[in-house]
């Protein structure tokens, strides 16, 4: 059984997509990141950074204690390694898709954040900073664009974790100040994905937890204002 503690953002998604491809048993334990449950010490001995996905093992390989994983593409290469699935073993097509991976943990996944961040929760528009990062964002979605004109996929020519990492942070396309059209091969492969069971479960799951319509003040302090001194003081209240 893998216990997934989750919250139904992009990074969240990222692993119930897996998870129902794989068809593997999991529970989602929530973790209310506008709350600030993300601090509570149970939860930092999972994921020390204070940010979900985190996953449990209750079941893993060795046979020995339950394993935790967090960071969301360690996630990915944890389970697809349990499993024997979506990342493959011979060394070319596993670079590439580690590759991609990597391309979304390091760079479409923290741009379109800051998009997110400057264009929907900022207390004030700051027009260089919405520049930025929607002309950023407009740059990877042309890199990854360009990948699917080669190949079916954004790892190659089978489905893979890449594919995984990457449709939910194109999800929110008009959030992000984005047009699909103007990236047919993108469009293509994100209709293809979007239809795939494994997808439309994944995103049902997230029914289950309750976001509200707007964020409130304290829930974007809770996000946007830690320091290392807050961060240790909400664990030590939660």
């Amino acid at each position: 059984m893998i216990e997934l503690h989750y919250w139904p953002t992009p990074n969240g998604h990222k692993i119930t997509m897996f998870l129902e491809e794989a068809g593997l048993p999991y529970r989602l334990t929530g973790v209310d990141i506008g709350r600030g449950e993300q601090f509570k010490p149970a939860f930092l001995r999972v994921a020390p950074n204070n940010r979900m996905p985190a996953i449990v093992d209750h079941d893993p390989a060795d046979g020995g204690a339950p394993l935790s994983v967090f960071e969301s593409g360690a996630i990915l290469v944890y389970l697809a390694e349990k499993t024997g699935r979506f990342l493959p073993a011979a060394p070319r097509p596993r670079a590439a898709v580690l590759e991609w991976l990597f391309w979304q943990v390091a760079g479409l996944g923290p741009m379109a954040g800051q998009n997110h961040h400057f264009n929907r929760y900022a207390p004030e528009p700051i027009p260089y900073a919405i520049a930025r990062y929607t002309q950023e964002t407009n740059r990877l979605y042309g890199v990854l664009d360009r990948r699917l004109a080669q190949s079916p996929y954004v790892g190659g020519a089978e489905y893979s974790v890449a594919d995984m990492a990457a449709y939910p942070w194109i999800v929110p396309w008009q959030a992000q100040k984005q047009n699909l059209a103007d990236f047919p091969h993108l469009a293509r492969w994100f209709a293809d994905v979007a239809a795939r069971p494994a997808t439309v479960r994944a995103y049902a799951r997230a029914a289950e937890f309750k976001r509200p319509e707007t964020m409130s003040e304290e829930a974007k302090q809770i996000l946007f204002g830690q320091t290392a001194a807050s961060v240790a003081e909400r664990a030590r209240d939660a």
